[in-house]
């Protein structure tokens, strides 16, 4: 059993695993044959995919006779925004890098429940991957028009791996190419959707 005075993930909230991997939650959900409660949460790093984890495993301890290098108490711990920015400006032997690889295309890895053992397992000692800060900024920020005014001041920071990651939060491609003009689609594809967003509320 899991420590049940620490209160359930809600959505949205990050949480880092303790091999260093950072995850956004989406829902607790209920299994509807066992009624066991479920914690649906997504990478932020790779392709993005979506994970579903029992919320007893997801909220119980390390195991430190396992891995009794492990400074982390728990399996899985909220962080906000502010912590992993501050670590990323200050460790640099370890922790949370301020890069991640991400694929150039991006392909739906949505699991079925039926299947959630089976991939925990498979998932549970994967390599340590990490995330930009820059997208968890992008992430963070509701609105595409801040999403815009972070793109423009993030022009010196920019590569083909953030393009990718931001473009793959967007549900976007964009094509291989140099690396201004992709820069320049994805901020156009932005702003399309900033425009679409300001039509909306004034309609």
């Amino acid at each position: 059993m899991y420590d049940n005075t620490r209160p359930e993930p809600r959505p949205g909230e990050k949480y880092k695993h303790f091999k260093n991997k950072l995850y956004q939650i989406l829902t607790v959900a209920i299994h509807s044959e066992t009624r066991e409660k479920l914690v649906i949460y997504q990478a932020l790093y790779g392709d993005f995919a979506t994970y579903a984890r029992p919320l007893d495993m997801f909220m119980s301890e390390v195991d430190h006779v396992k891995y009794p290098e492990v400074k982390q108490k728990y399996r899985f711990e909220r962080i906000d925004l502010s912590d992993t920015m501050s670590q990323n400006a200050t460790n640099s032997n370890g922790g949370i890098s301020t890069k991640t690889e991400m694929p150039k295309r991006v392909e739906s890895n949505t699991m079925t429940l039926d299947n959630t053992k089976d991939a925990v397992s498979r998932n549970m000692d994967s390599d340590s991957e990490t995330v930009n800060p820059l997208l968890m900024r992008f992430l963070d920020t509701d609105s595409f028009k801040e999403k815009y005014e972070i793109l423009k001041t993030a022009s010196g920071n920019i590569d083909d791996q953030l393009i990718d990651s931001i473009a793959a939060s967007m549900d976007v491609v964009i094509e291989e190419g140099p690396l201004s003009k992709r820069f320049d689609e994805l901020k156009t594809c932005v702003r399309t959707r900033e425009r679409f967003e300001t039509d909306r509320f004034r309609g």
